[in-house]
C-alpha cells in the first residue's frame, strides 16, 4: 500500500562545522515531528559519524531516518548520498575519509565539528578537515555510492556556490542520476526558467538545514511503501505507481 511521507531529506547536524549548536539529535527530531515530516536524512559534510545517533533519537517518534552525507566532489560540487542504514553509511564513510585530504580543521575559521550521541551529549570533536572536497569525481562518487546501495542527488544545483549546473555548466547525461535537488529558495518553474535543461528532470527541495527553524521549511513528498532508497529511487523514476510531489 502506497502513502505520501512528507521529507526533508538534507539536514546538518553539529558535526558540520557551519551549523548551529543546537543541531543535535534529539532537538532534530523535535522539529521534525513540530514540522510534520514523516522521513528527514541527516547529511553532514564528508561524514556520517552523527547518523546512528539520529537513527537512535527517532526511535517510537514516527519519523523515519536515512543515514547519509553530503559530499563534495573533486570539481567542487555537492552531492546528497543517502542510505537505507548506518552499516552501509559506514562503508560509505570509509570510501569518503580515504579520499579526504590529510589536513586539520582550522576551527576558528570553519567552526567546530561535534561528535554526540542520541541525547546530543558530546562524545568528541573530530579533527578532521571536513569541509573540502575529496578526491573522487562526480561520476566515481554516484558509482561507488550506488554499489554500496546508496541513492545520489545533487545537492542545491541551481546555486553558483558548489551547484552541478554552476560548476559544470551542464547535467551530465552519464552519470546515473534519479534526482536534482534544488535549493529552498526557488520552486522548481523558477529552477526551470533560470536553467531550462532541468525541464524533465525530477527536481526535488529539501531544507538543507543548519538550524532547527529551518527543518521542513521546504519538503517533497515521496508516494511510495515504505521510507527506504529503492522507494525512494522508484517515486524519483516514476515507477510502479511511485512517485515525487513537490
Amino acid at each position: 500500500m502506497l502513502r505520501h511521507f512528507v521529507a526533508d531529506l538534507h539536514i546538518h547536524s553539529v558535526l558540520s562545522p557551519c551549523a548551529d549548536y543546537h543541531m543535535v539529535p534529539p532537538l532534530i527530531i523535535e522539529r521534525a515531528v513540530r514540522a510534520g515530516l514523516d522521513l528527514v536524512a541527516v547529511t553532514d559534510h564528508n561524514s556520517g559519524e552523527n547518523a546512528a545517533a539520529l537513527v537512535k533519537a527517532a526511535v517510537n517518534s514516527g519519523v523515519a531516518v536515512l543515514p547519509g552525507m553530503e559530499v563534495e566532489s573533486r570539481e567542487g560540487v555537492h552531492i546528497v548520498t543517502l542510505f537505507d542504514d548506518v552499516e552501509a553509511l559506514e562503508h560509505w564513510q570509509g570510501v569518503v575519509y580515504s579520499a579526504l585530504p590529510q589536513k586539520e580543521n582550522v576551527e576558528k575559521l570553519l567552526g567546530v565539528q561535534l561528535v554526540v550521541d542520541s541525547n546530543g551529549d558530546l562524545i568528541r570533536v573530530n579533527k578532521r578537515l571536513l569541509l573540502t572536497a575529496v578526491d573522487l569525481s562526480l561520476e566515481e562518487i554516484v558509482a561507488t555510492a550506488n554499489d554500496l546501495g546508496g541513492l545520489c542527488a545533487p545537492a542545491h544545483v541551481d546555486r553558483p556556490a558548489y551547484g552541478l549546473l554552476s560548476v559544470l555548466g551542464l547535467l551530465p547525461t552519464d552519470v546515473d542520476l534519479p534526482a536534482l535537488e534544488i535549493s529552498p529558495h526557488v520552486t522548481p518553474s523558477e529552477a526551470i526558467r533560470q536553467f531550462p535543461g532541468l525541464a524533465g528532470c525530477t527536481l526535488i527541495r529539501s531544507s538543507d538545514a543548519h538550524s532547527l527553524e529551518d527543518i521542513g521549511k521546504v519538503a517533497t513528498s515521496f508516494l511510495i511503501a515504505r521510507p527506504t532508497v529503492a522507494e525512494l529511487t522508484l517515486a524519483c523514476r516514476g515507477r510502479r505507481g511511485r512517485r515525487v510531489i513537490i
